[in-house]
């Protein structure tokens, strides 16, 4: 029988292998995939990793039932407008070239749009035009190139497949076992016992500790190899080569001791080496886990919906706004203008134009009628919306979607983290030391030699570099959501740390909407003329119309038939032949009020003027403190879309430094932030989340404020409850002190590997002990850095009673 593996899958050939120019194949099947990839030009694909695939499937008809509608849509996260999208679990997903292949898909059917992989839960999400591929085609096609999903409706339609990988756990059982046992055998060689039975059988007890490394080596010590292998392979030095390295040696010496009668070996170091390894690695593992699951934004992240309630024994609907996990099935929600639909529903009432580019990237709004469904994520382009919940919401999907790349386009990753400078030098300097050591005492004290270059090797590999900033900042992570700032991801922190100039929007941000007063001047309103002013401010989530929305008498609910929302101007909504403008002097075609300097929302309906609604801002407790603070170390702007009625206010209130622009629009503060980065200044963006989101998303780093509304805004990268505005200063303190941890956890670990590494030169460290040093330095560094950031966080956050108002 041949004893070559095939080139696609790397199962063992049979006799009846199969060749196609220069390779070798078990089936028919992994030849046709290899054509396959080869006429698409992705044979890249082999060149990323040896042998990646799996072993297609025959298909058959196993995948017939996905024809059947009822049950491909229960398997759909989205199917609107010749689109769908669909999350798969993969299981054969193992490396790089799964992952590559995977997310090419587009190549080898013209109908996937994109495919993205989610490697550590092995989930393929595909969007895909459904009118020229089907989901049984798609599947079908993923089993012919060895990806077979794993498909189960019962999962789907409740936990989408939440299989646990257990592996981690497998290796280190099977690795403490052999510790255990070569330790408990080589008992007699560390006494030197010469008593008669044991010197007899010395050489069984050796073989024996040689059969229980034999799995150590080859199944828990995998993953070293192979990462050190793919590393080695595009020409890369990773962290796992010394490891992997000195796992070998230990490994191939020790055979050659028991083999020619030299000595016992060192298969009890080799084993304790990799199982205190593996130890240090689930610790890690089960340490980032805990930090994840606690900002997790099914706990906090801060959405509000509007749930509709009939008053019992009243023909009366009231309001409420509610958290977002307290949706449940069967509930009414109201969708104003702009605002994304947080679960699947279906439509109830109104006129809805669904923009869906958050989840599919078309651009394209869909017009949906009464009963039609209505999927999480599309946003409501044409006035207020009733619909009715299909499903309690899955707020995981949400958060999926903040992160989805459609709302990053405008911002690339720049940052080079500390670890990745360094670990590639760190680990040739290693391996020179290494070398130039045993070389040393090859011919000084040649008895030595082994043990030396294997205790450098482990002692002084750079694990702990690279825990230092995942367990910093994503344990910062954790502090900033218990305290109700919740960040995007880790590098928001670091881009924190750069910030130079901050931009504040005014009303909804450094103003409340709880205490402001409303007066109004002109023409008073009739009923009707209330009653349409009442129903078109109903479809808007801007700060003012929710304020004068609230203290409007209660009236039946109309459903416009035209509603417009005009960013930066007002409102338009036509009911039947009554027409009403909402908004700005401008808008509303008053000339003679233009230049008034107060903030107001001015009303016409049927083409007649009638008055304007003056509202009197209150600002929020404690912002001259906060501006105060922030200016000794930020350059600091006003920018705001109102007129400068209460520029005297703000001059009287705030440094006398800090700069105040009034009568932007929204497409004007973009264009303000882009031009100060063009001065290479690092700008934050503050503001609602509504006008502002062009300036946020073009931003280094743009906050959005939250009130008890509806403040989810993917243009943004963290979200703030505005009643801890005051606490900026202290969230970029703890920034800047996360990124000081790290670098102190660095320079830490450089002088644990320099004391390490004199003792292993110098011989007087055993590769055993070394061992159980490494993984304890890791530990050492994920607890160092937990405790040091929990400490900060709670010096700099309990300062703010006594600095801040």
């Amino acid at each position: 029988m041949d004893t070559h593996n095939c080139y696609h899958c790397g199962n063992a050939l049979g006799t009846a292998l199969i060749s196609s120019a220069d390779k070798q194949f078990c089936c028919q099947g992994c030849k046709t995939v290899f054509e396959l990839l080869t006429a698409n030009n992705l044979h890249s694909y082999y060149e990323l990793e040896q042998a990646p695939g799996a072993q297609p499937r025959p298909a058959e008809d196993q995948f017939n039932y996905l024809d059947n509608e009822s049950i491909a849509n229960q398997l759909l996260d989205f199917n609107e407008n010749e689109i769908s999208i669909v999350t798969l679990y993969i299981p054969h997903i193992h490396c790089s070239s799964c992952i590559w292949i995977l997310e090419n898909l587009q190549k080898l059917s013209s109908g996937i749009r994109s495919s993205q992989v989610d490697f550590t839960r092995k989930k393929l999400s595909i969007t895909y035009k459904n009118t020229e591929t089907s989901l049984k085609e798609i599947v079908t096609l993923l089993n012919s190139i060895g990806y077979e999903p794993t498909i189960s409706l019962e999962d789907y339609t409740s936990t989408k497949n939440t299989k646990k990988d257990y592996s981690l756990l497998y290796k280190l059982g099977v690795a403490g076992f052999a510790f255990g046992n070569v330790m408990f055998l080589s008992f007699p060689e560390y006494f030197e016992l010469s008593e008669f039975w044991l010197e007899k059988y010395k050489h069984l007890f050796r073989w024996l500790m040689f059969f229980f490394s034999l799995p150590v080596v080859i199944y828990a010590a995998s993953d070293y190899f192979r990462s050190a292998y793919k590393g080695l392979k595009n020409h890369i030095l990773n962290i796992d080569v010394p490891i992997a390295l000195g796992i070998f040696v230990l490994f191939v010496r020790s055979t050659l001791e028991i083999s020619f009668d030299w000595g016992t070996g060192f298969f009890d170091s080799l084993t304790g080496l990799v199982f205190f390894l593996l130890v240090g690695k689930f610790f890690q593992q089960k340490t980032y886990a805990f930090l994840s699951f606690e900002r997790d934004y099914k706990s906090y992240f801060p959405i509000a919906v509007t749930r509709i309630q009939k008053n019992k024994n009243q023909d009366r609907y009231t309001e409420e706004n509610i958290q977002l996990y307290e949706v449940a099935k069967n509930d009414i929600l109201l969708i104003r203008h702009g605002d994304l639909i947080p679960v699947d529903c279906t439509l109830k009432k109104g006129n809805a134009l669904i923009d869906y580019s958050f989840v599919t990237g078309e651009s394209d709004a869909v017009t949906k009628t009464t009963g039609d469904k209505l999927y999480a994520g599309g946003k409501q382009l044409n006035g207020a919306i009733e619909v009715e919940v299909l499903k309690s919401v899955e707020q995981s999907y949400l958060t999926k979607l903040w992160g989805k790349e459609a709302f990053n386009a405008t911002k690339k990753p720049t940052y080079i983290t500390i670890i990745d400078g360094i670990s590639k030098y760190f680990t040739i300097s290693i391996l020179t030391i290494a070398i130039l050591a045993s070389l040393f005492w090859l011919f000084y004290n040649p008895t030595k030699a082994m043990n030396v270059f294997t205790a450098v090797l482990i002692i002084a590999c750079p694990c702990a570099l690279a825990l230092a900033r995942p367990f910093a900042l994503g344990n910062m992570l954790r502090i900033f959501g218990k305290h109700q700032f919740y960040v995007k991801n880790a590098d928001v922190i670091e881009e924190l740390t750069k910030i130079d100039s901050i931009i504040f929007d005014k009303t909804g941000t450094i103003t409340t909407n709880k205490e402001t007063s409303i007066a109004y001047q002109g023409v008073p309103l009739s009923v009707k003329e209330e009653r349409l002013l009442k129903n078109a401010l109903r479809g808007s989530s801007h700060p003012l119309s929710r304020k004068l929305y609230d203290i409007l008498e209660e009236h039946d609910i109309l459903t416009a038939d035209q509603y417009d929302e005009i960013i930066g101007q007002g409102i338009e909504a036509k009911f039947k032949k009554d027409f009403i403008k909402v908004g700005s002097a401008l808008h509303t075609g008053n000339l003679h009020v233009k230049n008034q300097l107060k903030t107001a929302i001015h009303i016409q309906t049927n083409d007649s003027y009638k008055g304007y609604f003056q509202f009197t801002n209150t600002y929020r407790k404690g912002i001259p403190k906060l501006f105060n603070t922030l200016n000794n170390y930020y350059d600091l702007t006003i920018l705001s879309g109102d007129n400068a009625g209460e520029k005297k206010q703000l001059q009287s209130m705030l440094p006398k430094s800090i700069k105040l622009y009034f009568n932007h629009k929204p497409d004007q503060k973009l264009e303000f932030i882009k031009t100060l980065q063009q001065q290479n200044k690092k700008v934050m963006m503050i503001g609602d989340g509504l006008n502002d989101a062009g300036a946020l998303a073009q931003s280094d780093v743009g906050i959005v404020v939250s009130e008890d509304t509806n403040a989810f805004s993917p243009a943004c990268d963290a979200i703030l409850k505005a009643s801890e505005i005051n606490s900026i200063p202290n969230f970029l303190r703890l920034a800047k002190a996360a990124l000081s941890i790290i670098k102190s956890s660095v320079f830490l670990s450089f002088v644990y590997n320099l004391i390490g590494l004199y003792f292993a030169i110098t011989g007087q460290l055993q590769p055993v002990i070394a061992a159980i040093l490494m993984p304890l330095s890791s530990i050492s560094i994920v607890l160092y850095v937990t405790a040091l950031t929990n400490w900060k966080a709670n010096k700099i956050l309990n300062a703010k009673k006594t600095t801040l108002g």
